[in-house]
This record gives C-alpha cells, structure tokens and sequence, in this order.
C-alpha cells in the first residue's frame, strides 16, 4: 500500500521547514512508523553525497537521518547550488545535468516534473508516510507558472498543504492569511491547515491570533511550537540561515577558530561540531570586517565559485590577514574550494566557473588546481599522517597536484592520498568535508590548538536533540490530526 503524504509549505524562507520536517520524521518514527522525506526542488550550496554517489541536500539527508533511513537521491531530485557568473548548477538525481541562469531553468521545469513525480512515486511505495518539504514561500505568484517547488508539485502529485508561519520575525498573521488571499483559488484548496513556529514566552498570549488565523483562513490550526533552543545543534539549510550565527559566539572558549563567510559558501555545517564544542570560540566573520587576532586557526571554507570567491577574499583585505596569522604562528586550514585558493594558483581552462582564465592562488601551499567538469562524489574513510581515523565526503571538481600534496593531510581507505601539508606543518588542505565531525579527528584538531574536546559522540549528540525535539513536537502540536490530513 502507497504511503500517505503531506506537504509543508511556508510563508517565506527560514521559517523552520527543514527543522520541522526533521522533527516530524523522527516523531512518527518514534511512533514506529517508516517516514521518507521529500524535497521536489532545493537550492542550496550545502550538499551531501549519498552512500550511492549521489548529491543532495543536506536538510534533505538531515531529514532521512531523523526518519532513520539512508538518504537517496530520490528524495531531493533537483538541487540548484548558485554559482557567482554561471547561475547554478542543475543537480538532478543526485548527477549535475548543466548550468543554467534563472530566467533560462524557468523554461526547464516543466520538463523536470515528469522525473520529480517519479522519484515521488517510488519513496511513496517505500513508506507509511512521505513528508513533503516545499521551498521559499507559497506565495510567491510571480514564479506560479511551471512551478514544481511548491503549490505546482501539490497539485499535480495531489498531496495536502500545511503553511508554517515564522512568528519570531512578526508579521505571521496577515503572513499567513495573506497566503489565503494571493494563491490561485484551486492552490487555496490544497491547503488543510498551518502551524506557528518559534513562538517565545507565554503560549497564552497568542491564543487569539490562532483563533482570527483559522477564522479568516478555514485552515485547521496544527500548532503553536515554541522556540528550540537546542536546535542550534542542527546544520543550517542555506546562507541565509548561517547569517544568523554571526553573533552566536562563544566568548568562554579559549581555542579561537575564524571562517571567512565567502560569498559562494558551501558546506558550512562543516564547523558545527566545532560550535557545540564548550573549548571552542568559532567565529564567523562576515565581509566588511577583518579575521580576527590573535587567533588560533583560521579555516577556508568550501565555495562554490572558488575563482570569484578568492577575488572577494581579496577585496576584502583577508589575504592580508591571513599572511599576518600565519606570521604569527597561527594555523591554517583549506576545505575543499578553500583548499585550493590557498595554492600558487587556479586554472579554469573549460569555464566550468565562466570564462576560462587562470588566478594566481594564496600561495601559502605549494600546489596548483585545475578545474575540471567531472565531479568528484564519493564518502570516505581513512587516518591523518598521525594514524588518527577520519570519516567525510568528498564533493569537488578539480584536480590539486604539487610538491606539497607529498606530504598529504589524509590516507584513504581505498589508498588514495588526500589534501595538502605545507613544509612548516601550519598550512593544511583538504578535499574532505565533515572531518570535525569525527570525533577522534576533531580531538585531534583541538588538542594540537591547546583545547580539549568535552563532546566524546557528536552523533549520539544529535540523536539525543532529534528525539528531544520530536518530544517538543509531541507536546505542542497536533501530530494526530496531521497525520489525518495526509493522504
């Protein structure tokens, strides 16, 4: 028998659609349900690789964690990921299919539905429920025609709507009764009911703003969820989210860890377990400000427009700073397009990021990077030159050779050499992404910075906050009447 499903759809992005999809997966399983999660179409420079060698979102493979189930590319089947001169890259399936500006993939959707229903099909034959993440806003009229994000999915995979408004930004009541008022009447009918996400202080308070939403919208109200706190520990979907963690420091650690926020970003819940660590002050440094000193570490995050975002470093004085920490004695670290910016330089010879050109690099690391159009995809395993084990993915295109790459950061399982040492043991880079989150190989890490790990199992952490926040769910809103609404 085909799962029930139902889709969560917002009144704008960052409202907790991802989180809440995760949240609820790990309830009805909890509840001992099978739950696959679903996301028609995402754009988002944080991605993960398949145990198949497939690319997907990251909330996606976030959420399939939470409903306990591998993550497949059928469960995000089109990933956009933004590219700074050549619009973004068309993921489809987990495999990049081409590049294409917004006004020419506009023309490329309707063509992508038949695959997307498809996928659909298969994760429904799979499940007792699928639970059906839309993107952005539902109301967005203007991107209406060849929709397959949001209500143009719904309708043609007949699947119910839920509307989660965000009442932490303010403005959720003419948000989501404006909903009601904007979409195509037949789109209206889709939508069952709507929850309130993020409420702080006293439940009470609000009593009479979801009665007025209900009342002017005839939707079933679901729930008013309050602000989780602990969510702090899960990845962030997309830049505008990491924006927000600017000012989530940790001023009580004494190990100081600075990231540039590049532009093209990607990847960026790569630092999370340095956040949940008590010893550690991460910092993310927003352009217009300089890396901060003294400091211990400074880490080059991946990127998705690496030639573009080393410019931006540029502009922005960072490589200055960066030649300064490293005068200093600091460390530094390159992760995946950060890896090959600190190199002697960049060659694009097939515009995979616009015309071909070729950068001088950082050159702080002796080895040299030569974009290529084949995408490295693939989890690994394997030690440092310390025999510390390591765990991560790789998701790359370019090939990085030089006299450097003989003294390699990683070993691999399969025998292949990874990353980059410099002669003086300071400078490191890597293609690996997720390294911190072993929990042998960030112990590592801060140790050799004067810190302590206090975090023995990163991933138990999660699974304890996952069932935490399906508890959180359990209490404040109304699981059974949604799960009454799926169909």
């Amino acid at each position: 028998m085909a799962a029930k499903a139902i889709m969560f759809q917002g009144t704008g992005s960052s409202v907790g659609k991802s989180l809440l999809v995760a949240g609820f997966a790990r309830a009805l399983k909890n509840r001992g349900h099978s739950v696959r999660p679903f996301k028609p179409q995402n754009m988002s420079n944080n991605a993960a690789v398949t145990a198949g060698g497939g690319e997907i979102g990251r909330a996606q493979a976030f959420q399939a964690r939470a409903a306990g189930v591998a993550a497949t590319v059928d469960m995000n089947p089109v990933l956009l990921k933004p590219q700074a001169e050549n619009g973004s890259q068309i993921i489809v399936r987990g495999e990049m299919r081409g590049t294409a500006k917004a006004r020419e993939y506009q023309t490329m959707k309707p063509a992508l539905l038949p695959e997307i229903l498809e996928s659909f099909s298969r994760l429904k034959n799979d499940a007792d429920y699928v639970l059906v993440e839309g993107a952005g806003s539902a109301a967005e009229i203007n991107l209406r025609e060849n929709d397959i994000a949001n209500m143009g999915f719904a309708r043609a995979a007949n699947v119910p709507v839920v509307v989660i408004g965000d009442i932490d930004r303010g403005g959720v009541i003419p948000s989501l009764v404006g909903i009601k008022s904007v979409v195509l009447p037949e789109d209206a009918d889709m939508i069952g009911g709507f929850l309130v996400n993020k409420m702080r202080g006293d439940l009470f308070l609000f009593d009479d703003g979801m009665r007025f939403i209900a009342d002017r919208t005839g939707w079933l109200p679901l729930g008013l969820v309050p602000y989780f706190d602990q969510a702090s520990v899960f990845p962030d979907e997309d830049g505008l989210d990491l924006r927000e963690r600017v000012n989530q420091r940790n001023h009580d650690g004494h190990v100081r860890i600075a990231v540039p926020m590049l532009p093209s970003i990607s990847n960026f819940d790569d630092f999370d377990p340095l956040r949940a660590e008590p010893d550690v002050d991460l910092i993310m440094v927003p352009r217009g400000e300089t890396l901060p000193a003294p400091c211990d570490l400074i880490i080059l995050p991946g990127s998705k427009s690496t030639i573009a975002d080393l410019d931006e470093f540029r502009k922005q004085g960072w490589d200055i700073d960066l030649l300064a920490h490293k005068r200093r004695g600091g460390l530094v670290l390159g992760i995946c397009g950060g890896y090959q910016m600190l190199g002697d330089r960049i060659a694009d010879p097939e515009g995979i990021e616009g015309e071909p050109h070729t950068v001088a690099g950082l050159g702080i690391l002796q080895v040299e990077t030569i974009l290529t159009p084949e995408k490295q995809l693939v989890e690994v395993t394997g030690t440092d030159a310390a025999g510390t084990s390591v765990r991560g993915f790789e998701m790359h295109v370019g090939d990085t050779s030089g006299d450097d790459t003989a003294r390699p950061a990683f070993t691999l399982a399969d025998g292949r050499h990874d990353g980059a040492i410099s002669k003086d043991g300071r400078v490191t880079g890597t293609y690996l992404h997720g390294l911190f989150g072993d929990d042998q190989q960030r112990a590592a890490w801060l140790s050799r910075l004067g810190g302590e790990s206090e975090i023995a199992n990163y991933d138990d952490r999660i699974e304890q906050t996952l069932d935490a926040f399906a508890a959180h769910l359990e209490e404040y809103s109304d699981i059974d009447a949604l799960m009454h609404l799926a169909k």
